[in-house]
């Protein structure tokens, strides 16, 4: 299948590089080929590539400055969206539009199952729900995956604390934050199963189990057997922009009820990641 992929720079376009380039011919084209808020560059590449469907990972996720650059966001995650949606419509091309956790308030005890209320807390989460919406009412032909503590090949939680770990003894991390951290290479599984099937919709697609941040930390250093005291603080301690949810924990119902859900448990994921970064 010839796929589209947008935000082939970061962590998860990375990884749909890997895993899926021996399987379909992927186009992966860099920020100055393809500005998704281009309307005229959106059309000019569908026109020249003709995909059969997109994988759409390109996102605002600037997560405290978008609650200082509202229209930043905006463009990107609903205007961007929207362009592809459309192009996808009229290109007769399914989507993947990589959604996020954010769009919950994290108010809920249980975990949260695709149809479940919706109530974004910061910029971020609504211009996310707001593409969702786009995409919907576009394009009959999508599968919105929500994820959530995304990490792999980039910038992420796992890279930060194993740098920290060699500049310091003694950490602090938030304990009042629970979700489940996801490894991109799972991630890309689920899409990989996903979009060779007529199987459209909403999905959740985050490992299994959930952890705070404190948990989380305590276990990349247990798993690379490094000696670092971490004390456990709450989020009040690191006032930050933008509001986070304090259970974004997300079932993935969907895949388990259609496709199946290939998900592992986060701490098997994370061992996994470790030791292909040689930790």
């Amino acid at each position: 299948m010839k796929i589209l992929v947008t935000g082939g720079s970061g962590q998860l376009g990375r990884e749909i590089s890997k895993q899926m380039s021996s399987e379909h011919q992927l186009i992966i084209p860099t920020l100055e080929q393809l500005d998704i808020v281009n309307y005229t560059q959106v059309k000019a590449i569908f026109e020249q590539v003709k995909p059969a469907a997109v994988i759409h990972c390109a996102a605002y996720t600037n997560v405290d400055g978008a609650e200082g650059d509202h229209d930043g966001a905006f463009k990107v995650n609903v205007v961007g969206t929207q362009n592809l949606a459309a192009h996808c419509l009229q290109h007769y091309a399914r989507m993947v539009y990589v959604s996020t956790d954010y769009v919950f308030d994290g108010q809920s005890s249980k975990d949260y199952r695709e149809y479940d209320q919706t109530n974004p807390l910061n910029v971020y989460g609504k211009t996310k729900l707001l593409g969702e919406k786009m995409v919907q009412q576009l394009l009959g032909r999508h599968y919105i995956i929500r994820t959530a503590w995304l990490y792999g090949d980039g910038h992420n939680f796992v890279k930060t604390m194993l740098r920290l770990a060699s500049e310091r003894e003694r950490l602090q991390v938030v304990n009042d934050q629970v979700g489940s951290p996801t490894f991109t290479q799972d991630l890309t599984t689920v899409i990989q199963n996903l979009i060779i099937t007529d199987s459209y919709g909403t999905y959740h697609a985050s490992c299994k189990g959930n952890c705070t941040w404190y948990d989380f930390a305590v276990k990349i250093f247990e798993l690379t057997r490094k000696n670092i005291q971490v004390e456990p603080v709450s989020t009040d301690l690191f006032p930050r922009p933008a509001k986070r949810p304090s259970r974004s924990v997300l079932e993935n119902y969907m895949l388990h009820m259609t496709i199946g859900d290939p998900m592992r448990q986060w701490e098997e994921a994370l061992q996994d990641h470790l030791k292909q970064l040689g930790q």
